[in-house]
Formats: structure tokens, C-alpha cells, sequence
């Protein structure tokens, strides 16, 4: 059976951006304004607070793990509330990679591996909009072993050291993504994939994108009434049957024209589509253009 967790982590095609180690103290507070990337942080000893834009503030331990797939604007502070104000925003760089906030004496409060990764792929916004929000993993050791050793990588300039980091990444998304149970979790690809029926239905749709689907098969596959499963799975992925599959197979059409720059009719084909006029049409409505003027902005972007 396919695997959409790992092939859309795949997709996303992640790299290292940075990461560095903060260790704060005292009474200290950083907001953040960011343009959509993707901030991890796994805390390495102690406590913190973090506050995420339409989330519930949450209070982060040793050997917890979060990640944000799009970070737009988040809080990370002192358990011991901020009575100054702006006290400690400003971390001071104590060696390369390794900064410390709020007091300055003693020892740390809380030491924290934070980072930024990049997603790759020209479709990233939307393969981004099929995971949770804000995934928070505790009790998972690997994930903090994984984190670090992308840490300890990207300080380094060793042959292999980009594909080492790639494959890495892709292992900490799939981890954390595996880890994140519960009903608990925002509606996308993982909480579809936590229900053993839509489970059924996602991976059918990943395994043969060429089939032509219908709600009613897929229904009949999951064993539910029609209405139930357009219902149930609307809810627990955030969009529709029907358009889920269209997504994937416009994801797969756009990194088949990126990777192998085939004719349009084996795209159209590859992706479920019965002719290669159909498929330009549906493909340029969207992406917002063709299949081949796509593939030449690629290969010369």
C-alpha cells in the first residue's frame, strides 16, 4: 500500500536553513513575525512557555518537540511571567550557534534547540495546508536525537553533508507527523490518516491516482454511505474528496514536469488524466499555467 505521509513529506523536498542553541534565565520574552516558514525547537533542558497565534498557549518541557509547518506569529517565554516590559528580547550570541536570554548570571533556566527549515517544492503552500498546524510531541527520545543530529550537521561542511540533511529532515517530519495522535489534532492529512476508514480511502487515492474515482467508490471501499464518508472526510482532512485528489494529482503532475520534463500526453496519462487536452486545461486552471510554459520556468528558475 502507498504511503502519503512519507510521499508528501517527500514532495515537500526540506533543507536546513538554521539553528542555533538558546538558553534563557530569569524573566525573558521573544515574539516572532514570520513569512510562513517551517520552526522546530526541541527543549534540551528545563521550560518554556509558547504561544502561537490561534492556539492555546502551552507550556513546553525537556525532551518535548514542536513544530510549526508555516510560523507566522508565536511567543516563546519565561515560565515566570514578564512584569518588564520587552524584558530579555534581545538574545546576546555567547559563541557561534549559541545565545542566551534574559539574565545573564547563573545558570540557565531552560536550554532550547530552535531552528528553520525551507520546503523545496513549488507546491509546498499546499502540501503544507494537509498537516497540522502546530504539532507538539512529548515523551518521543528520537525525535530529539534526529533534531540534534541535524544540528550538528549543518555545522559542519563534510562531503554529503546537503543530502545527509535532506533525509534527515524528511525522517524528523515523518516522526513527528507519526507521533501526533488524537482527535485533538487540526484537520489535515494526518488526522485523515488517523481514522481507519479515510485512512483506507487516502492511501487508494495515493496508490492509484490514475483510477478514476469516484465519492461513491471510495465510500464503498471504506464501508460507509456516500454522505458519511464526503462528510467525515471534509472534516477530519479540511477539504473534500474530490479535491484532495485533484490536489495530489496536480502535486505529482508538477514534479513529474519539474524532474523528467516528459510530453504533456505521459503526464496527463501518469496522473489519471485520459487525454492531454483535458489535462492542460485542468492543470493551467490549477496552477495558472500551462504544463509545458511550467516545465521551462522550472528547468531555467
Amino acid at each position: 500500500m502507498s504511503d502519503p505521509l512519507a510521499e508528501i513529506v517527500t514532495l515537500l523536498q526540506p533543507s536546513a536553513s538554521f539553528s542555533k542553541v538558546v538558553e534563557g534565565a530569569g524573566q525573558w520574552r521573544v515574539s516572532r513575525v514570520e513569512a510562513g516558514r517551517p520552526f522546530y525547537s526541541v527543549i534540551l533542558g528545563g521550560s518554556l512557555r509558547l504561544a502561537v497565534y490561534g492556539h492555546e498557549e502551552m507550556t513546553l518541557e525537556t525532551g518535548d518537540f514542536v513544530l510549526i509547518p508555516a510560523a507566522y506569529d508565536f511567543t516563546m517565554s519565561s515560565l515566570e511571567p514578564v512584569t518588564v516590559k520587552d524584558a530579555g528580547t534581545y538574545p546576546i550570541e555567547l559563541t557561534p550557534g549559541q545565545f542566551r536570554i534574559g539574565c545573564q548570571d547563573g545558570p540557565p533556566d531552560v536550554r532550547a534547540l530552535i531552528g528553520y527549515c525551507v520546503f523545496g517544492s513549488s507546491d509546498a503552500s499546499l502540501l503544507v495546508s494537509l498537516l497540522p498546524q502546530l504539532i507538539h510531541v512529548r515523551g518521543e527520545s528520537r525525535l530529539a536525537t534526529l533534531v540534534q543530529l541535524v544540528d550538528e550537521e549543518s555545522r559542519q561542511r563534510r562531503p554529503g553533508r546537503d543530502v545527509i540533511l535532506a533525509h534527515l529532515l524528511e525522517v524528523i517530519l515523518i516522526e513527528a507527523l507519526r507521533s501526533t495522535k488524537g482527535p485533538g489534532t487540526s484537520p489535515g492529512l494526518v488526522r485523515g490518516l488517523g481514522d481507519e476508514r479515510l485512512a483506507t480511502a487516502l492511501r487508494l487515492m495515493h496508490e492509484r491516482p490514475t483510477h478514476p474515482w469516484t465519492v461513491a467508490e471510495l465510500a464503498r471501499k471504506t464501508a460507509l454511505s456516500r454522505s458519511t464518508f464526503f462528510e467525515r472526510f471534509r472534516r477530519a482532512v479540511g477539504v473534500a474528496p474530490m479535491e484532495y485528489l485533484l490536489h495530489w494529482r496536480m502535486a505529482l503532475a508538477k514534479d513529474l514536469l519539474r524532474r523528467e520534463g516528459g510530453g504533456v500526453a505521459e503526464v496527463a496519462q501518469s496522473v489519471g488524466y485520459s487525454s492531454a487536452s483535458t489535462f492542460s486545461v485542468a492543470f493551467a486552471r490549477h496552477v495558472g499555467l500551462p504544463p509545458m510554459r511550467y516545465a521551462r520556468e522550472q528547468r531555467d528558475a
